[in-house]
């Protein structure tokens, strides 16, 4: 067996663990840490299928920032550890019906299609050729999407100063 077809399934046994540890923890925090795990499962897929691109995109979007976003909120909130949550099953039969019916469309889909592999001659850098492209004919988008999420976030700076100076005040 090749080293790839055993990352391959390496990375996908810890990428489906943790989803699963993640569904089905009672504890948030380990349910933040195992979608960690589950992201950089991901991230190490897309890696095996020369998307280097989605790699690093995931793994700086997702885990190096969404995530730890809500790790810190999770982790400073101390009201998540007083609370005592229970779980309310709703809506199960329906849920387990629409479950069953999606495994067996992907079942099927993966036993009916016609899998063609082929070995990969040259491995190109996506990385190169999007960047090639988004700044030759598509620069003016990038430029105005760029300037948009600029005016966001000093939008939301300005919010939350005045958010937190007429609380301050009116306390």
């Amino acid at each position: 067996m090749e080293l790839t077809t055993i990352l391959f399934y390496l990375f996908s046994v810890v990428t489906l663990g943790a989803a699963a540890i993640m569904v089905f923890s009672k504890n948030i925090v380990h349910s933040a840490f195992a979608l960690m795990f589950t992201l950089v499962g991901v991230a190490a897929l897309y890696v095996l299928l020369y998307a280097d691109f989605l790699a690093a995109t995931q793994l700086l979007v997702y885990v190096g920032g969404i995530l730890i976003l809500i790790l810190f909120g999770v982790m400073l909130t101390s009201q998540g550890y007083t609370l005592n949550f229970k779980t309310i099953t709703v809506n199960l039969i329906p849920a387990s019906l629409l479950s069953a019916g999606a495994a067996v469309l992907l079942i099927f889909a993966f036993l009916t299609t016609d899998w063609k592999i082929s070995e990969v001659t040259e491995r190109t850098d996506t990385v190169y050729d999007l960047g090639m492209l988004l700044m030759g004919d598509y620069i003016l988008p990038f430029i105005v999407a760029g300037v948009l999420l600029l005016i966001a976030i000093i939008g939301a700076i300005l919010m939350s100063t005045r958010l937190s100076v007429k609380n301050k005040g009116g306390a």
